[in-house]
């Protein structure tokens, strides 16, 4: 994910007009469980250097995927010291900074792969490991309220943001909508209290284009925050690759911090395949492609009560073309289908058994 300007056609000859880089994990290959410790460092070695060259003189602000383990997606407790998995994070620390991070990252990256910094005055990051809310990682039957504290530290710096007249961004890899309940919820609350200076989240993992809404606790009607879930580099599975640029409010004293757009783009597998060469498209800017006056959460809120009203309509057959990065077309997402993916960008709690009950059947 980029922060930059939209007047230039993507990627690689813009890249000097990006402010900043989102990198939300998922770094090796998914071989799962044919991976190793050694292979795993290699890869993050390679491709933060890759990165580095690519984009000189940015700032990347990273996340840990569950990829990044060996075994994949087990990242012990701390409580567990016979398997820790320091042997990662202390990689992570020193790539990550080589990066961009200030040195005063180090602490909590190593101690559990999570961090706050400053973006610039105004803008606060704070970089969640998801891995210890995932029901993919075993080690949390141990332990799956909130192990490593981070949603207790999360609340500090929050507030410690709102005392300080900061705006926040999250990233992560899990979304919080797919980890485990106790820790879904808890989140959710945090976001409802923090409502007014979280102002954008950022998450991957799905390998598909989507986006959530959380929602007012108690008026589930009234949409407070937007969490977007980013379309993948990797092709796995039956999906182009693709990334996603963002126009943000800023830079200036006051500013919301806000996403106002966002392009993707993805790299055309039939092509590059007929034409041997890599062929990168725009797929679509959002407030055109869904006639969006603007991206806040109310205007979101805006577009899926338009699909509910015609969720067999062609509007919602692009949404779900647009959520497979334009591998498959509407035609192939049936009505359940349809149903469903309206379900899941207003799901922002896990194991809700009333978040959907709005949708017609």
């Amino acid at each position: 994910m980029l922060s930059g300007r939209s007047t230039c056609s993507w990627p690689y000859r813009c890249w000097f007009l990006i402010d900043f880089i989102y990198y939300t994990g998922d770094l090796p290959p998914h071989n799962v469980w044919n991976q190793s410790r050694e292979q795993q460092l290699y890869s993050l070695k390679t491709i933060n250097e890759l990165l580095g060259k690519t984009f000189p003189n940015k700032t990347f602000y990273s996340a840990v995927g569950n990829h990044e383990a060996a075994p994949c997606n087990l990242f012990p407790t701390p409580n567990v010291r016979s398997d820790n998995i320091s042997w990662l994070y202390e990689v992570l620390a020193d790539n990550w900074i080589k990066l961009g991070l200030p040195e005063d990252t180090r602490e909590t990256i190593e101690r559990g792969g999570f961090y706050t910094t400053v973006i610039r005055p105004g803008l606060r990051l704070i970089s969640l490991n998801m891995n210890y809310c995932s029901w993919e990682n075993f080690w949390l039957f141990i332990n799956s309220t909130d192990p490593l504290d981070q949603l207790q530290w999360m609340i500090q710096w929050l507030q410690y943001a709102e005392d300080h007249e900061e705006k926040v961004h999250i990233i992560g890899h899990v979304p919080p909508k797919q980890c485990l309940a106790s820790f879904s919820w808890n989140f959710n609350k945090i976001v409802n209290r923090y409502e007014n200076i979280i102002t954008g989240q950022f998450y991957a993992h799905t390998h598909n284009d989507e986006f959530v809404i959380n929602y007012d606790e108690i008026d589930q009607q009234r949409p407070i925050s937007m969490a977007y879930i980013t379309p993948s580099l990797t092709t796995f599975s039956n999906l182009n690759p693709g990334y996603r640029v963002y126009r943000i409010d800023g830079n200036y004293p006051g500013s919301s911090y806000w996403v106002l757009d966002h392009r993707t783009v993805i790299m055309n597998l039939t092509a590059t395949n007929i034409y041997n060469r890599t062929i990168f498209i725009d797929e679509y800017d959002a407030r055109d492609a869904y006639d969006m006056e603007n991206l806040f959460p109310n205007d979101w809120h805006n577009l899926i009560e338009r699909l509910k009203n015609n969720i067999d309509g062609p509007l919602m057959g692009l949404v779900y073309q647009y959520y497979t990065k334009s591998y498959a077309n509407g035609n192939q997402c049936d009505h359940s289908c349809r149903r469903g993916l309206l379900c899941d960008f207003i799901t922002s709690r896990s194991e809700d058994p009333h978040a959907c009950d709005s949708i017609p059947n």
